[in-house]
């Protein structure tokens, strides 16, 4: 199967099947799911939350939500903050989360943006590795209890 993804905007039409996108259950205390990405959207405004569906051929086999162009402020972290990246259980091991990843820094840099931030919590199985893999590094900023991690997109290929 390809790794290749396209980003989907989320619809009336896609929502449930999006919504059903599911983590490893070991996961879970890392990434919150889609349905709480929503309503952390909702919730949040002020953090100019940008989500789309990650699709493989018809099929969601993720998400990926960002806080777009948000000038910094306390609890936000900016201005373009990886806010929730998820791969489905079933689909996860096959390039699905660097090819998303490859899409949303492409987005950005198309935009003028240098850098991204994101964050992860701590502890046994967190995503740390994969987000070090793809060129973020630690800024020694912790962000409630999560470590906040920058990718220079002018060095990424």
């Amino acid at each position: 199967m390809s790794n290749r993804v396209r980003l989907v905007e989320v619809t009336d039409a896609n929502r449930a099947a999006v919504t059903a996108v599911r983590v490893l259950p070991g996961q879970e205390r890392f990434v919150a799911s889609v349905e709480r990405s929503f309503q952390d959207a909702e919730e949040h405004p002020e953090g100019n939350p940008w989500y789309r569906a990650a699709y493989a051929g018809d099929v969601p086999v993720g998400f990926v939500m960002l806080s777009w162009d948000v000038p910094p402020a306390p609890g936000l972290l900016g201005p373009y903050f990886l806010w929730r990246l998820l791969i489905g259980a079933g689909h996860q091991g096959r390039g699905y989360g660097t090819a998303v990843l490859d899409e949303v820094v492409a987005l950005l840099r198309a935009d003028g943006v240098t850098e991204l931030l994101t964050s992860y919590v701590p502890g046994e199985g967190c995503p740390e590795p994969f987000y070090r893999g793809y060129g973020f590094v630690p800024t020694g900023a912790v962000d409630d209890g999560e470590v906040v991690l920058r990718l220079d997109l002018s060095s990424r290929p």
